[in-house]
């Protein structure tokens, strides 16, 4: 499931994005998704007019949001993996490919954040669906082994989760999730 077609618009991506907030209250995963992920996501649903009050509530309609919210760096609710792990501190911050590669994960797989736009103006849609996929997988999987750090998960636990990403990916039969779990080892 993906939060959208390859020819979906900005504002319907937007949309269903905070449609899944707002039916499923998820926990949020991110790598620096405070720091740039979300505030893009806050300006363009502004210019589009999305409706987003789950996401927003930071206790008036939801007692549990109070201390519990997607807008407080220092909750669960939107845990940046980045943030987090640097406890806090700008000088301690490393990049996503960087901790991949140290838990031996694959990491960037041919396309950095830094190239997004310009393969946008390229029209290179799928080429960008494919590198979010994959920055993606790499954030759940250090977050699996986060969860695993924290107790959350035990080691069985945390093994069947690993089986379970591998499967779902050896099953998609996609040539960049082919090319991920080659990488992985």
């Amino acid at each position: 499931w993906s939060l959208g077609e390859r020819d979906s618009d900005e504002a319907e991506l937007i949309r269903r994005f905070y449609d899944g907030l707002e039916k499923y209250t998820p926990t949020l995963v991110s790598w620096n998704g405070g720091g740039f992920d979300l505030p893009v996501l806050h300006y363009r649903a502004l210019k589009h007019g999305i409706s987003a009050p789950r996401y927003w509530d930071t206790g008036e309609n939801d007692r549990d949001f109070k201390w519990n919210n997607y807008l407080s760096r220092f909750h669960a609710r939107h845990t940046d993996l980045m943030d987090v792990l640097s406890g806090y501190q700008p000088r301690a911050i490393a990049p996503l490919d960087l901790i991949a590669q140290l838990l031996g994960l694959p990491g960037k797989l041919g396309m950095s954040g830094a190239h997004v736009w310009d393969q946008y103006l390229a029209g290179q849609i799928d080429d960008i669906r494919r590198y979010c996929e994959t920055d993606v997988l790499n954030t759940y999987l250090i977050y699996l082994r986060y969860e695993l750090m924290r107790g959350n998960l035990d080691t069985a636990s945390h093994e069947r989760e690993l089986k379970l990403v591998r499967d779902t990916l050896k099953a998609a039969k996609q040539p960049h999730f082919d090319a991920f779990l080659k990488a992985w080892g």
